[in-house]
């Protein structure tokens, strides 16, 4: 397959280039020409600011369901600042990370491998509308509800990788270890309730589960601890460190501060230096969030030259609090983004609320540039993916692409030549006219060509699940 694309202005990695021509052979970028005024003959005509695809580095799809269904405020009723309120969905309303898991947990117990393709391929289509072209799915729903394995011990994973495949966008399966129930300032907590279809009983059992996960054209399998509450030191993190050392490795990490607390009372260490003393933080991990973080912790990432992703339309929505994005940046971690719990899908958003929310806690402006949250938003991300040639604008690079209209109500006025800006301080999702993943077009004027209709594919998937 050879096609020509013409750029109106393309992101270029620092900044935007009017009047670009891509020559696209099979899934890379062949060809790039700069200064072409007008659409050469045959190509197609790509009007706004063309950047390269986003990566949303950190997914749970079926957190997708509990949108709009689990938030409190002041108008709620009777229960605010308790579990006893109820949400319009008839769940109960949350107060706190720890109450709102509860609500998560009873979503994660409807699924099964059927229904969760069916509401991640609506969830990866609305990415798809969002400008994503790859997605990093966090995957801890391995078995069925009483923890019995599906006959295809990976069916619940084959799934997502068919689910974002049909969507037409690239998936790096994060193959979650998941072990525990959680723990205390004395010990760890077995798997009970809706969390044993969580758990492989062992590390050995998980290692024997994931290595017969395949990736496919469209799909990387990489591995995560699901954290330091449900994978402990027992278990083993040198060894899962070394098994996993050739793909991407991601946990999350310091999301809240119970979780220090406890783990410095368990263990006499932060959970970052847990993880360091067995040497797992390197250039293929991630920690997620990373938001409670001491100085320490700070420099021991930076070290390992390991990435972070940061969620910030979830931290918000969870209340979790604003990581420290400069200081990891200045400490040499390299920053990625992720939607998360999917409160929003929106990249653009994610990205200017890592600068916004920095501007509120130091009451200063100018933290992060465009083109630095940019590439969190594609290259970084990619790279945290395993993805290393995704995320650029050049030859050699895979062909996934993502146009922003700049002539919305929300992107009209600026000069041409502020376009990253633009993008990243004014548009959003709703934004994005054209995706192009492998130099195929999936979508095309702000509709979805493989999913004909995302918002009903969404709307019947989350109702079945609330229906049974």
């Amino acid at each position: 397959m050879q096609v020509t694309y013409w750029l109106e202005h393309a992101w270029l990695g620092t900044h935007p280039e009017p009047g670009v021509a891509l020559t696209v052979v099979d899934d890379r970028i062949a060809d790039v020409r700069t200064g072409v005024e007008r659409p050469p003959a045959g190509a197609t005509v790509l009007r706004g600011l063309t950047l390269p695809g986003l990566a949303n580095a950190h997914s749970h799809a079926f957190h997708r369901a509990l949108r709009g269904t689990a938030q409190i405020g002041a108008g709620a009723g009777a229960g605010a600042g308790t579990r006893t309120g109820r949400a319009g969905s008839g769940l109960s309303a949350p107060t706190s990370f720890w109450s709102w898991r509860d609500v998560m947990y009873d979503v994660a117990q409807a699924l099964d491998p059927d229904s969760y393709f069916t509401l991640a391929r609506a969830v990866y289509a609305e990415m798809a509308l969002a400008g994503i072209t790859c997605v990093g799915e966090f995957h801890y729903l391995h078995h069925q509800g009483d923890g019995t394995p599906y006959d295809n011990p990976n069916a619940m994973g084959e799934a997502l990788i068919a689910a974002a495949g049909e969507a037409g966008i690239r998936i790096t399966l994060l193959d979650t270890a998941y072990l525990h129930g959680g723990f205390t300032r004395t010990g760890y907590r077995p798997l009970e309730g809706p969390q044993l279809r969580f758990g492989d009983g062992t590390a050995d059992r998980w290692y024997d589960r994931w290595s017969q996960l395949k990736g496919e054209g469209h799909a990387k399998v990489g591995a995560a601890v699901h954290s330091v509450r449900a994978f402990s030191d027992r278990d083993g993190y040198r060894v899962f460190a070394e098994r996993t050392a050739e793909v991407p490795t991601h946990a999350h990490l310091s999301e809240q501060t119970a979780e220090n607390d406890a783990c410095q009372a368990l263990h006499g260490r932060t959970p970052t230096r847990l993880l360091a003393d067995s040497g797992f933080w390197r250039r293929n991990t991630t920690a997620v969030h990373a938001t409670h973080l001491t100085a320490g912790d700070i420099a021991l990432l930076g070290a390992g030259g390991s990435t972070v992703c940061m969620c910030p339309t979830t931290e918000r929505d969870l209340a979790d609090g604003i990581g420290p994005a400069p200081q990891l940046r200045r400490a040499g971690s390299p920053m990625s983004l992720g939607s998360d719990s999917h409160a929003v899908i929106d990249l653009f958003e994610e990205a200017r609320a890592v600068e916004l929310n920095e501007r509120l806690k130091a009451r200063t402006r100018g933290h992060w540039t465009a083109a630095q949250l940019l590439r969190a938003a594609t290259a970084d991300g990619h790279a945290s993916l395993g993805w290393p040639d995704a995320g650029r604008i050049e030859a050699g690079a895979l062909a996934d692409l993502t146009t922003v209209a700049l002539d919305s109500v929300r992107t009209a006025g600026p000069p041409a030549r502020l376009a990253g800006e633009t993008a990243v301080f004014a548009a959003t999702a709703a934004d994005v006219r054209h995706t192009v993943v492998a130099g195929r077009q999936i979508v095309r004027d702000g509709q979805h060509q493989l999913v004909q209709d995302v918002p009903a594919a969404l709307a019947d998937a989350i109702g079945a699940l609330r229906d049974r």
